[in-house]
């Protein structure tokens, strides 16, 4: 069993996706574990044919060492080594995986900003009932028109709208 392909779909740990990860690529780059050991060795991580070859088909585990020169030789990050390998393989899918954590991770902070600049205004207006209307009626205008420019710059202008055309 350990000789056949690993099944496609299933999420492994992270030594079982370095595992099955090292072995797709040095197949794509056509290298064998002679080849691959001989990188590993020149790039300065001992490692013998055996080795990978045990590694490869999970009889041998990998130390963190070895993980390193392995993204390292294959040109990869380290974290692209250690993903699922139905993901991993594809670079770009990991590339905009992180984006969309990063702007969901900017999103929340954007958020949490929000929550509290207007938990701040709304103490202050507690304590000044005299300009809570005309700072509520600012807010909402303000937040309107931002929205409006950001639709714009989304989905450009509405259909017959010529006003908009220059805006943004």
């Amino acid at each position: 069993m350990a000789d056949e392909d690993p099944p496609q779909g299933v999420l492994l740990s992270g030594e079982g996706n370095v595992a099955v990860r090292i072995k797709l690529e040095r197949e794509a780059r056509g290298w064998s574990t002679n080849a691959l050991s001989d990188r590993m060795n020149e790039a300065g991580f001992e490692m013998n044919p055996s080795a990978v070859w045990r590694i490869e088909n999970g009889k041998r585990r990998i130390n963190l060492d070895e993980t390193i020169g392995f993204a390292e030789v294959f040109g990869l990050d380290l974290r692209n080594l250690v993903g699922p390998p139905q993901l991993a393989a594809k670079a770009r899918a990991m590339e905009l995986i992180d984006e969309i954590l990063d702007a969901f991770r900017a999103t929340q902070r954007a958020n949490m900003a929000f929550t509290e600049a207007r938990d701040a205004l709304d103490a202050y207006l507690t304590e000044h009932p005299d300009v809570r209307e005309e700072a509520d009626v600012m807010v909402s205008n303000a937040m309107a028109e931002e929205a409006s420019k950001t639709m714009l710059k989304m989905h450009g202008p509405p259909p017959g709208d010529t006003d908009s055309v220059g805006e943004a």
